[in-house]
């Protein structure tokens, strides 16, 4: 079953942004949501145009790790997303819906 998230919950603890640092917490094995559930304005090796949300990054490997992690090539925005209890939950399904709800909290309106 997965957990409800609202956006209220998903905006008031919004994941590390740019400059924070990975240390802390270690990623879940097999987990990779934050690879697949945000959209990515980036340019990504393999992804020149970024990534919609929704969709897997083509860096994520088959066992849910980035192949560029640690490289330059990785963008930003990818680097400074450390793990934390409030965004990645109990387990993948947590993570995925944080995540979503998030995205869809951020998501900029399109002007009328």
């Amino acid at each position: 079953m997965m957990n409800k998230v609202s956006p209220q919950q998903a905006a008031a603890s919004p994941p590390n942004a740019l400059g924070a640092t990975n240390a802390g917490p270690e990623c879940r094995p097999g987990c990779g949501a934050c690879c697949i559930a945000p959209s990515i304005s980036s340019p990504i090796p393999g992804m020149p145009g970024g990534k919609p949300a929704g969709i897997r990054c083509v860096q994520l490997t088959a066992s849910y790790q980035c192949a560029i992690f640690g490289q330059p090539e990785r963008p930003a925005c990818c680097s400074g997303l450390a793990p934390g209890a409030d965004m990645c939950g109990s387990d993948r399904e947590y993570a995925i819906a944080w995540l979503t709800t998030l995205e869809a909290a951020t998501r900029p309106h399109p002007r009328s």
